[in-house]
């Protein structure tokens, strides 16, 4: 069955939580006694209505507030495919989190309360999957039954949207728009009556036509060493392969590599996973391959083909989220934690402060604060493998580590 990662983003009381409780229950994945629930629970409260919310607020103080504060995994199925929703907070505070649970997300559903339109919240969340290189993002223009249904209120918002994606630098996006009520089930899981006008996809048929491939466009085979395999047995005694993920393209038998950092060259003698072998292995897959060459791998190494090299550097160029109390600040030490490698950081230039709401960026800020995102140059202790983000999300992304507290201190995205 396929499986499809999407994310979620709303400011406070667009109804993001109403549109994943109207998605769990129009698709049945609600259990019998969590719907029986939020039928109770919404007769105490006395409305006339199914509070879809109350399937997804899970912590107490979301509950009381009405708002969503953590990231919340949340999984519902169709007969084809399988979903799994990142319901992130929209909280200009919570920015951290956003990024966090959007960052594996091959679409992202972009919440507008159709009475407040684009709101500055709104400029955040967009600019967000901009800097995720979120290839699909859905515009649910949430609540048209309070607006009558006007089709004029959604083109506004539309033209507003369609604006900041002038804007943007990542023009490799498809936004669709889709006007909906998730209280009342408009546009969600079936075609809405009351929108005439609108000959457009319900967003559960946008969701289900999703392709996974679509996350990211086909790139370059990056195959880092997470373990190398050497059996103690009579039997394989001389086995030596070496395991990992598959990120960016596909390996195949006979394929000529090369190992980094030596710069040795092999060839794929053996695919294997499990006790079956295959000549092909996909992009996304955790194998095991051997090499026709008896040379040396070690964890940390990465396997490429020889047309295919990353770039190599002791010096990287970012876009930086920061998630941690203490600021970054121009010569900071960190650990840099890129895919299964760790070398030591120091900040050698913070370049700019970039304004989510696309009005511009603050050149060389003192200092970068919680959940503020900015550019930096990192010099490193070691050379890394890379990609840029464009190219390669996960070959493209580090996590920056503080030494004293082992807190993740930010998320880097390679430019």
């Amino acid at each position: 069955m396929k499986v499809v990662k999407i994310a979620t983003a709303g400011s406070v009381d667009d109804g993001k939580s109403t549109l994943i409780g109207r998605l769990l229950y129009d698709t049945h994945s609600l259990t019998e006694d969590k719907l029986q629930a939020i039928v109770e629970k919404s007769r105490q409260r006395g409305f006339d209505y199914l509070d879809f919310s109350l399937a997804t607020d899970g912590l107490i103080a979301e509950r009381e507030q009405g708002i969503t504060i953590d990231v919340a995994h949340i999984y519902f199925s169709t007969l084809n495919t399988s979903f799994i929703i990142a319901d992130t907070p929209g909280h200009i505070e919570y920015t951290r989190n956003m990024v966090t649970g959007a960052s594996t997300a091959q679409a992202s559903i972009v919440l507008v309360d159709a009475r407040n339109g684009v709101v500055e919240q709104t400029y955040r969340h967009f600019f967000i999957n901009n800097l995720l290189r979120i290839k699909n993002v859905i515009i649910a223009v949430n609540k048209m039954d309070l607006v009558d249904y006007s089709e004029e209120k959604f083109n506004q918002i539309k033209g507003e949207i369609e604006y900041l994606a002038s804007k943007s630098n990542f023009q490799n996006q498809n936004i669709t728009f889709i006007p909906l009520s998730a209280l009342k089930g408009d546009n969600v899981a079936s075609k809405s009556e009351n929108m005439p006008w609108y000959q457009g996809e319900i967003l559960l048929d946008y969701l289900e036509d999703l392709k996974q491939e679509d996350a990211q466009d086909q790139s370059q085979v990056r195959f880092p060493i997470q373990t190398v395999v050497r059996p103690k047995t009579d039997e394989f005694h001389d086995f030596r392969g070496y395991s990992g993920k598959i990120y960016g393209g596909d390996l195949e038998v006979g394929d000529e590599v090369m190992i980094l950092p030596s710069t040795t060259k092999s060839k794929i003698k053996a695919i294997h996973f499990f006790d079956k072998q295959y000549q092909k292995a996909k992009r996304g897959s955790s194998v095991t391959i051997t090499l026709e060459d008896d040379i040396n791998v070690n964890r940390g190494d990465m396997i490429v083909k020889v047309a295919e090299l990353p770039n190599i550097t002791k010096e990287l160029s970012a876009r930086i989220c920061w998630m941690d109390k203490t600021p970054l600040r121009l010569a900071s030490r960190y650990y840099l934690k890129h895919g299964v490698n760790d070398v030591q950081a120091k900040v050698i230039d913070l370049k700019s402060l970039i304004h989510t709401d696309f009005s511009g960026k603050e050149e060389y800020p003192s200092a970068l604060h919680l959940n503020e995102i900015g550019e930096v140059q990192l010099k490193l202790s070691k050379p890394v493998f890379y990609d840029s983000y464009d190219k390669n999300k996960e070959n493209g992304a580090f996590i920056l580590i503080d030494s004293k507290t082992n807190n993740t201190a930010g998320v880097g995205f390679i430019k």
